[in-house]
């Protein structure tokens, strides 16, 4: 599982092509799944949740078409790679 933090212009515009281009792109790259979820107190932040190994996300990054897809997404300042540190069964 891949998490990442990212902060948008228009959170709707985000939607729009996150959940077109950017699953076409994902699944090209493996990706096996996507969650978003927006920050209540901040609409413009927002988390997505990715069923991806590091490998494939790796490769997902240094696919030449993707900083045309986030300049698309309305991507503001850097996507943030949020680190696991444990997982537990319940």
């Amino acid at each position: 599982m891949i998490l990442t933090i990212v902060h948008v212009a228009d959170f709707d515009q985000f939607l729009r092509t996150f959940s077109t281009r950017g699953v076409e792109k994902r699944r090209e790259h493996g990706c096996k799944g996507s969650w978003v979820f927006r920050d209540r107190d901040d609409p413009g932040r927002v988390w997505a949740l990715f069923d991806w190994s590091a490998e494939d996300y790796e490769g997902f990054l240094t696919d030449p078409e993707i900083p045309a897809i986030a300049a698309e997404l309305g991507v503001q300042g850097p996507v943030v790679k949020v680190e696991s540190m444990a997982a537990y069964d319940s």
